[in-house]
């Protein structure tokens, strides 16, 4: 390791990966919540599914930030974000950057792999669960 001495902001850069991650997908769960109905047709989705999405990635999100679950809260959003990527390429035909440059799947893509990240530390020591331990 080249800087050995920067392992000790290991956990407090575990946490702030956790907060980014929690933010985007609370925020996204709550637009799909918010107004279903028009969330539906933007994503092209049944009503039902769109609710369902959105509590999923608003319960994922404070999963992630908390600390409680987090593991299975991050294998739940790469879920997510995998069947976007999948509906973004086989439905949607974008490319990885999109049209605009914005709405391809390369966002999608970075939050599975930051999501993995998550997986494969247990998200840190910074958690809501070491206070109840």
């Amino acid at each position: 390791m080249t800087f050995p001495q920067l392992a000790r902001f290991t956990d407090l850069v575990l946490l702030l990966l956790r907060l980014m991650i929690g933010i985007v997908f609370v925020t996204s769960g709550y637009k799909h919540l918010k107004d279903p109905d028009a969330r539906s047709k933007d994503i092209e989705m049944s009503k039902g599914f769109t609710i369902f999405l959105g509590t999923a990635e608003f319960a994922g999100g404070l999963g992630v930030i908390s600390g409680v679950l987090t593991q299975l809260a991050a294998i739940g959003l790469i879920l997510l974000m995998l069947g976007a990527v999948q509906k973004k390429i086989f439905v949607w035909n974008s490319g990885f950057w999109g049209k605009s440059g914005t709405n391809g799947w390369s966002y999608d893509t970075m939050l599975i792999i930051m999501n993995l990240v998550i997986v494969t530390t247990g998200g840190g020591n910074l958690v809501l669960t070491r206070l109840f331990r």
